[in-house]
């Protein structure tokens, strides 16, 4: 499964069976990036595509030298779970 990052809309997508998964952000001052809002087709669910969605967007944060504070439920316990990620977190 392919990730793709629309910085026009702030959005980063993959395409599953059943549509679109997508994890939404925007941009706060200090080189911060919030991240939002996921959303998988319930279709999909519980087979680890929001979880790489999370990694694309982290991996985006660290390429700008961003830090993320994350405000959607699902990412913040996914970062709570990864906690080799803590050093992102505003």
């Amino acid at each position: 499964m392919q990730v793709e990052h629309d910085k026009d809309t702030h959005r980063f997508l993959a395409q599953t069976r059943s549509g679109t998964a997508v994890l939404k952000y925007r941009e706060k001052g200090s080189g911060a990036l919030e991240l939002y809002s996921t959303f998988v087709p319930e279709q999909d669910r519980e087979q680890g595509i929001a979880g790489r969605l999370v990694e694309a967007a982290l991996g985006y944060a660290r390429e700008q030298g961003a830090r993320v504070i994350p405000t959607c439920p699902y990412i913040a316990r996914w970062l709570r779970e990864h906690p080799e990620h803590a050093e992102l977190v505003v």
